[in-house]
């Protein structure tokens, strides 16, 4: 997907996705090795993010297995479409076929309508192969996942197996809702994924609100590092926190405020309980008098990161 370290940086930097040096050096190797990427950590800290950013770096698609509790195997493989089948067995009707004939037809894979693990298999060209939140999803359906992410392969009962027309770029995310099983660790590259510095934070907001100054970009990441270190039962997102800085731009301000609080609220708090947590006289105010330190120690120390 990408012929060197330099080009991926490049790409994913244009994509206003910024990681350090060492977690490129990572992604780079698991694409070279066909190994997949197992990303660990807190909702909300860039994991999914990186696995779009890594297909718009390399010029292909998402295929995504969005796990959830009680997913089915037909959700992520495919299955086949009754509806055709059932016409396919009216225009049937009459003809000389056998019923064994029929019967094979109908389990042929024209009439098998892929899921995403299978469609990923079928591509073409590599694309990106998303199995996002696995922690949702128990056991079984984690050790269904091996075939493919070991031999490059599923197997269907009815037609056989499907074998890779070309390797996708696997990416695994985990929210650590509960601890995923060795086998798919073995099979994986693991890395470990926080919410991003205060530095790095700047830089992201800055390749998404250009037109601010440095000063906004800092006390941007300042809010957010303030709001991670809160009691809060759902702490903002990265993606949440853009959505923050541009709610400002819309507003024509450039500097947050305690009278801002009631119109920004929506874009930090997601719980009542965290409502009720930043509506108290002194809650939004200490957090953004936070939030101004944090700022103050990042300029002092050199401002952003890209």
């Amino acid at each position: 997907m990408f012929d060197s370290i330099e080009q991926l940086s490049r790409e994913l930097a244009a994509t206003g996705y910024f990681i350090d040096r060492v977690m490129i050096q990572v992604i780079f190797l698991a694409a070279k090795l066909q190994k997949p990427l197992l990303l660990e950590g807190p909702a909300g800290s860039g994991k999914t993010q990186l696995a779009v950013s890594v297909a718009a770096a390399a010029g292909t698609h998402v295929e995504r297995l969005q796990c959830y509790r009680g997913v089915t195997e037909d959700k992520a493989i495919g299955r086949f479409d009754e509806s055709l089948q059932r016409l396919y067995m009216e225009f049937s009707k009459g003809e000389h076929d056998d019923w064994q004939t029929v019967q094979a037809n109908l389990k042929g894979r024209d009439f098998f309508r892929p899921g995403p693990l299978m469609r990923a298999l079928e591509c073409d060209r590599p694309c990106v192969l998303l199995i996002d939140e696995l922690d949702k999803v128990d056991d079984g359906f984690e050790a269904m996942l091996l075939e493919i992410l070991s031999a490059w392969q599923l197997s269907i009962p009815e037609f056989g197996t499907v074998q890779a027309r070309t390797i996708p770029f696997v990416v695994l995310t985990s929210n650590e809702e509960r601890r995923l099983g060795d086998p798919i660790r073995r099979r994986s590259l693991y890395v470990r994924v926080e919410h991003p510095t205060p530095e790095r934070e700047a830089g992201i907001i800055a390749s998404r609100t250009p037109q601010a100054n440095e000063e906004f970009h800092r006390e941007m990441a300042g809010i957010a590092l303030s709001f991670r270190n809160y009691s809060l039962e759902k702490p903002p997102s990265v993606s949440e926190m853009i959505d923050f800085a541009n709610a400002l731009q819309l507003l024509g301000t450039d500097h947050v405020t305690a009278e801002h609080r009631d119109v920004l609220l929506p874009f930090l708090a997601k719980t009542e309980k965290d409502r009720r947590h930043l509506l108290l006289r002194e809650g939004f105010k200490s957090l953004l008098d936070d939030g101004a330190r944090f700022a103050q120690n990042l300029a002092l120390r050199g401002g952003t990161a890209s």
